[in-house]
């Protein structure tokens, strides 16, 4: 299927700056979507489609700042990339906001190259992300079809325990051992020891990073 266009929310309570950001992004083809307030945008609907947030810091009621740990903990949905942009900055805020996990931290007069780029750069950090959640909700999904034993199967097969022993730690015969190792296979639909591992390597992977 084909990927859908792409879009940049802006937020920022200032009309004159939103409707000049998004003449800017709209002239290298994007869609924009446009927000007054960080209240405003947690209550839309946002497609399910690649994006990065361009958002001022200082707003009235929720701040940027305030607005980016809602989105990383998960309050207003799914996270996406954030370029902020302020005529206020200083040092310890820039470094708030990165420590946070802020994409690009931009200065009023924004130069419209360097936002342009950044939002480039962000909106495939989002694809390359998007696409390892996909691959992680898939993997999870298969993980949880296993039944309380077919999981500690999995965790000693993945230890790289053989059969024999497996059967020796969990108290079975190495047949009964053998069936739920086919189990697993069959239901992580994982075609060999090798890409088993590296399904179970993805899966904490992503979740210490999520």
């Amino acid at each position: 299927m084909k990927e859908q266009y792409p879009v940049v929310f802006v937020i920022d309570d200032d009309r004159g700056i939103r409707e000049g950001l998004q003449s800017l992004i709209r002239s290298v083809g994007l869609r924009v979507e446009m927000f007054s307030s960080a209240q405003e945008f947690l209550v839309a609907k946002r497609p399910d489609v690649p994006a990065c947030l361009v958002l001022d810091v200082r707003m009235p009621g929720l701040s940027g700042l305030d607005l980016q740990l809602k989105l990383r903990d998960g309050d207003g949905g799914v996270p996406i990339p954030i370029i902020f942009i302020t005529g206020h900055g200083d040092i310890p805020m820039s470094v708030r906001a990165m420590k946070e996990g802020a994409h690009e931290f931009l200065t009023k007069p924004v130069r419209g190259q360097d936002l342009l780029d950044a939002i480039q750069k962000a909106i495939a950090s989002d694809r390359v992300l998007r696409k390892e959640r996909k691959e992680w909700n898939q993997i999870h999904a298969q993980f949880e079809s296993l039944t309380p034993r077919e999981k500690e199967v999995l965790d000693l097969v993945v230890a790289g325990l053989l059969n024999k022993q497996i059967a020796d730690q969990l108290g079975m015969s190495e047949l009964t051992v053998k069936t739920h190792r086919a189990h697993v296979m069959e239901k992580t639909q994982a075609d060999s020891l090798a890409h088993l591992v590296r399904m179970t390597e993805k899966l904490k992977a992503f979740s210490s990073k999520s």
